[in-house]
């Protein structure tokens, strides 16, 4: 790399949050230490660095919401801000010796597969190599998501979205059009509401929110779970059977979570009193089917004298004033896009090359799909972090990481023990059986059959995003690679000088491997 002459590693590790860091410290622990974390910022964090706006903090427990390897006794809340998680993974790179790994503003640009080397060759901003394992780690929070509305470029006034937070531009006094009712704007809108003169919400489908049990957490149980370990533990594992149970209202019988929307709706009553208000933000779709959302402050904001609802999406913009797919119209001086990032399209897919010149994002044209949600056809030792069919609805995405990471390390062990120079390519058929069950699984869930449409739906209408079972399922799937469901790819034979000239794409050969 650019800074140390290093033009071949191991591994390569695309990104430093929760995933990357995560797979440093577990290749580490592993005894590989020839790796390098490639992250295109100057600074660890994913999206806890990114995503800065007022009021942002996670939605699941703290103490579930981080590594079993790196425990934190002194989260301060049940559910931690953003510099608060951010500083939890600046600490997970100092503890566990990860700085000499990483390697800041260096984006990658593309990615190669060599046949004939049996590597990838990695194109950075900072400089070249080569890597004969790449671990895409980039995320699918990572890239915002911007509609592309009529009139927008010519907008007079500030743009960005959520997760490009400008912290120069003053929202005090301002007129302020907010796009989008989701995670992000469920926080963004009652931290802003004081201080704007005006603030509209483009509400296009209303978000299920339930109360938020949030609270400071007391210095004595802090030092509870600092000096006695087991009871940290006990409050993590209580979090993780709870959600545990909750899994099969949401993949297998959702008419049961009727309760969890009758309580929802009261939680709705209970602040806003307007019957006509209470209409617009009633969803008219079955709880779960889109995430549900946490806040004891969203319902209170919307009733304020300075907080217009719109029960639309936003359809042009002319000069200042944004219209609405029902015609009403508005002026703002700034506009906020809470409109999320590119999940089922996520933009490193077209960087990567794999064999025959098929970039990542051709083999997901018609949908993302991935062995165990790590590993593609055609992309030989490249395996993804919270890839297809990865995400969760009610839970922990550490769980999921952590899972993929254990499958991360078998695979390592299993190049090992083949020998050198040897990559993994996923089997069309093993591809496709993990897919066609994940899949047949997917339809009795609440994400299929709920009556929405979510970003967990795919532009076919495919879910490829969601899980369709527990954690725990989802860890027994990937606790180690079977070598049946892979070809095993050697380096082409060196021919004699006499030999006819090689005919074909360059791709290696390949070797199967009996079950």
């Amino acid at each position: 790399m650019a800074d140390d002459g290093q033009r071949h590693v191991r591994v390569a590790v695309i990104g430093s949050g929760f995933g990357g860091l995560g797979a440093a410290v577990r290749l580490r622990r592993a005894g590989i230490t020839d790796f390098v974390v490639l992250e295109r910022a100057d600074s660890v964090g994913g999206a806890w660095r990114d995503n800065t706006y007022p009021g942002c903090a996670c939605d699941v427990p703290s103490h579930l919401y981080s590594f079993s390897f790196a425990p934190n006794p002194a989260w301060p809340r049940n559910f931690s801000g953003q510099r608060h998680i951010r500083a939890y993974l600046e600490r997970v790179a100092d503890t566990f010796g990860l700085r000499p790994h990483l390697r800041f503003n260096a984006e990658v640009r593309q990615l190669t597969w060599n046949g004939e080397k049996v590597w990838w060759e990695v194109e950075t901003a900072q400089g070249a190599f080569t890597a004969d394992v790449v671990v895409s780690a980039a995320g699918p929070l990572a890239d915002p998501q911007i509609p592309d509305v009529p009139g927008l470029a010519d907008f007079p006034g500030k743009v960005f979205h959520s997760a490009r937070w400008d912290h120069d531009y003053d929202l005090r006094g301002k007129r302020v059009a907010m796009i989008g009712t989701g995670a992000s704007a469920i926080q963004i809108v009652p931290a802003i509401q004081p201080e704007v003169g005006r603030l509209t919400v483009f509400q296009r489908t209303p978000p299920w929110v339930i109360p938020r049990a949030d609270r400071r957490i007391s210095g004595v149980e802090r030092w509870l779970h600092t000096k006695v370990p087991a009871t940290r533990q006990m409050r993590r594992q209580l979090l993780w059977t709870i959600r545990e149970l909750q899994v099969s209202a949401f993949t297998k019988r959702p008419n049961e979570l009727g309760l969890v929307e009758t309580l929802a709706k009261a939680h709705m009553r209970r602040a806003v009193k307007d019957p006509a208000l209470q209409a617009r933000l009633t969803p008219d779709y079955r709880i779960g089917c889109k995430r549900i959302l946490l806040s004891n402050t969203w319902y209170p904001a919307l009733t304020r004298p300075n907080v217009d609802v719109v029960s639309s999406g936003l359809r042009e913009i002319r000069g200042n004033v944004l219209v609405a797919a029902d015609g009403s119209e508005v002026e703002a001086d700034a506009i906020v896009f809470g409109t999320g990032f590119h999940v089922t399209d996520m933009p490193i897919a077209k960087r990567v090359i794999g064999v025959g010149g098929t970039t990542l994002a051709e083999e997901w044209k018609d949908g993302m799909e991935g062995l165990r949600g790590t590993s593609a056809t055609g992309f030989p030792n490249f395996l993804t972090i919270i890839g297809p069919n990865t995400g969760l609805g009610n839970s922990s995405m550490i769980l999921m990481i952590e899972a993929q990471l254990n499958y991360l390390v078998d695979y390592m062990r299993q190049l090992d023990v083949l020998g050198d120079r040897i990559a993994l390519d996923a089997r069309r058929s093993a591809v496709d059986a993990w897919t066609r069950t994940v899949q047949q699984r997917m339809t009795r869930t609440v994400w299929n059959t709920g009556g929405c449409d979510s970003w967990y739906l795919d532009a076919n209408g495919r879910n490829t995003t969601a899980w369709p079972g527990t954690t725990a399922e989802f860890r027994r799937e990937t606790r180690q690679v079977d070598l049946a469901e892979y070809e095993v790819i050697r380096p082409p034979r060196t021919e004699p000088d006499d030999a006819p000239a090689r005919t074909g794409t360059g791709r290696a050969a390949t070797e199967e491997v009996a079950a």
